[in-house]
């Protein structure tokens, strides 16, 4: 189980990458994210996220009617959402590199 202060530091980049491919809503991400393995996450942990997301301008929704319940919001990756993902990416492959190389012993 992934602690949830360290998880918090890296789920915003992670839901920009479930988003990413396609748009889709609340429960599909989490769902997704679970199928990679994030089992502590619920929905009342990435929807609070996908607003904060949707309002910095990183996400845009749009409501869609729904035959079985109210209205779903999906959601899709803005430009600006990509080049923060993008980022991220880099980001976290340079720590990555740096993390691993001290629990290796692998000074620089």
């Amino acid at each position: 189980m992934i602690p949830s202060q360290m998880l918090k530091g890296v789920l915003e980049g992670c839901v920009l990458k479930a988003v990413s491919e396609q748009e889709t809503y609340g429960y599909q991400i989490v769902q997704e994210l679970k199928d990679y393995g994030f089992a502590e996450i619920v929905e009342g942990t990435i929807y609070p996220l996908l607003l904060r997301l949707d309002n910095k301008g990183l996400l845009q929704s749009r409501l869609v009617e729904s035959d079985i319940g109210p209205k779903r919001k999906y959601y899709s990756i803005t430009p600006l959402g990509r080049e923060t993902l993008n980022e991220f990416q880099d980001h976290w492959e340079e720590l990555e590199v740096v993390v691993n190389a001290l629990f290796k012993g692998e000074k620089k």
